[in-house]
């Protein structure tokens, strides 16, 4: 009988055959393909949307419709409003989340349901009818109210300067956006045992959701502050409804009357949330690069992320 010889442990694997890559180039034309048709389809109305702007019936190549978007009228001050709603929206988002959520997950696991279900609320609830809601309870302050102090209440948070009513529909909106963000940040964290080994050391209560939570969810409130304003520049219909004029609503009323205008800004208003998430991603991924720490046989093991003590 012929002995039977053990295979060889440094044998190199033979070559992929013509078929294995066939296969292999499949994937990738499919890859190709997919992505030619979402670049078209995503950037074909935007390609559009520039040659109205620039091009003129009579005249030409112009750029008068980007010029003077600085010049438009009322411009600045819906821009100004939208941008101070949108950081308080993302302020009060945050501070009303954030510890609710890492209370829940610490203390009261089973309430996480209970949480998750009142901040997917309003996703059920359309925005037709949840400002047709806002605006009956708004009536109820020179009908029901005139003689208290709710009276001046009511009116003040209708101020056309700061709409305050218009800043707690946009934190409703954003709840359901905000907390799966937040939810999937704190799934990828051991938060018992960082919370637990942070205590021992001595530290606060404040001091660990500051120093050691917060730091580890930081793509997570990257991610909802990006989310957060995308939702509070593109919303139109809340504040067309009560009245107001963020930037959505300045866009439509000028549109009216200059479409090129209005196509202009849109435009510029897509492009700046395009820059926006891609400085956003960028940031996110900036500490999520660590060396790997060597041990004595070679191997690679887990990276160990330091914390200076302040």
């Amino acid at each position: 009988m012929a002995a039977l010889t053990p295979p060889a442990t440094g044998a190199v694997p033979a070559a992929p055959g013509p078929k294995s890559l066939r296969r292999r180039a499949r994937p990738r034309v499919w890859r190709g393909a997919v992505g030619l048709i979402a670049a078209l389809y995503f950037l074909g109305p935007m390609v559009f949307s520039v040659i109205f702007t620039v091009k003129v019936p009579g005249e030409g190549f112009t750029l008068g419709s980007y010029t003077g978007i600085l010049g438009a009228d009322g411009f600045w001050d819906s821009l100004r409003l939208t941008l101070e709603l949108a950081g308080a929206t993302i302020v009060l988002t945050l501070l009303l989340l954030v510890p609710a959520m890492i209370a829940v997950r610490l203390t009261a696991p089973r309430l996480r349901i209970l949480l998750e279900v009142l901040c997917s609320l309003p996703l059920v609830v359309p925005a037709v009818a949840l400002t047709a809601g806002i605006g009956s309870v708004l009536q109820w302050g020179p009908d029901d109210f005139a003689n208290t102090p709710l009276f001046d209440t009511f009116n003040s948070i209708q101020n056309p300067d700061f709409p305050v009513v218009l800043l707690l529909a946009y934190v409703l909106m954003s709840l359901p956006l905000a907390y799966r963000t937040l939810d999937a940040g704190l799934r990828a964290l051991d938060l018992t045992t960082l919370v637990e080994a942070a205590r021992n050391c001595g530290a606060s209560w404040p001091r660990t959701v500051l120093r050691v939570v917060l730091p580890n969810l930081r793509a997570a409130l990257l991610n909802t502050a990006f989310l957060t304003l995308a939702l509070v520049l593109g919303e139109y219909t809340v504040a067309s409804i009560l009245g107001f004029q963020p930037f959505a609503v300045w866009i439509v009323s000028v549109g009216g009357s200059n479409a090129q205008l209005s196509v202009a800004v849109s435009v510029l208003s897509l492009v700046l949330t395009w820059v926006l998430l891609l400085l956003l991603a960028a940031a996110g991924r900036g500490r999520s690069h660590r060396t790997p720490r060597t041990s004595r046989g070679g191997a690679a093991t887990a990276p160990v992320t330091v914390q200076e003590n302040s």
